[in-house]
């Protein structure tokens, strides 16, 4: 019985083996496709991963030239110059370019103030961004209308916006412009209670209190 035993397995052996053969032969370039996938896919994400880096090294060295300036003029002209490649690289620039247009001789606070709210309404940059941005024209006089400056001040002021405490601060002194001394100093007041208030916002706060002529603490 060995004999036919030992045949049976010989040939059911080669069965299984002509059968795992016809499959590679059938299915392989599958498995082969597979691993050129991976392989080109690490690939590509090394070489995009180095690109990126590239692209931002070569961003910050053009800033960093550009902000060597003799002057704001040349500072100005040079940042005018740099092209960004991607939504932060153009948030970052747009910024330091409303910055160079609010300070030194030539200052133009309707030119930042438009390089801001153009910024603030691209759909594509981060929300922080967008809240400096907004806030960045805030102070630098606004938008020109109460109403809309009104609605920007509540959504940088609602829980959980990045300069939430500046915003409210913005809003106290909209409202000490407008006349309205209690809603002022209700905000100021809510400051110093503010656990994320700063110490130099907070010394701000309680000195604005006081020239309003209301106590620091509520009566």
């Amino acid at each position: 019985m060995s004999n036919p035993e030992s045949f049976i397995d010989e040939v059911s052996e080669e069965v299984r083996r002509d059968r795992l053969y016809g499959l590679m032969r059938r299915w392989g370039w599958v498995a082969i496709l597979a691993v050129a996938v991976i392989v080109g896919g690490a690939a590509y994400s090394e070489w995009s991963k180095s690109r990126a880096e590239a692209s931002a090294q070569a961003f910050g060295d053009e800033l960093l030239t550009a902000l060597q300036g003799e002057d704001m003029d040349a500072r100005r002209a040079a940042l005018s110059q740099v092209e960004p490649s991607d939504a932060d690289q153009r948030a970052i620039l747009s910024l330091l370019r409303a910055t160079a247009a609010l300070n030194g001789e030539g200052a133009d606070a309707d030119a930042a103030r438009a390089e801001l709210l153009t910024l603030a309404d691209a759909v594509d940059i981060p929300a922080t961004y967008r809240h400096l941005a907004l806030l960045k024209a805030m102070l630098a006089g606004g938008t020109g209308d109460a109403a809309r400056d009104g609605l920007i001040l509540e959504e940088l002021s609602a829980p959980g916006a990045p300069f939430r405490t500046l915003a409210v601060e913005q809003q106290a002194l909209m409202a000490v412009a407008a006349g309205d001394v209690a809603t002022a100093v209700t905000l100021l007041r809510a400051l110093l209670e503010d656990a994320q208030t700063t110490q130099g916002l907070r010394q701000r706060a309680q000195q604005l209190i006081v020239a309003l002529g209301a106590d620091v603490e509520p009566v």
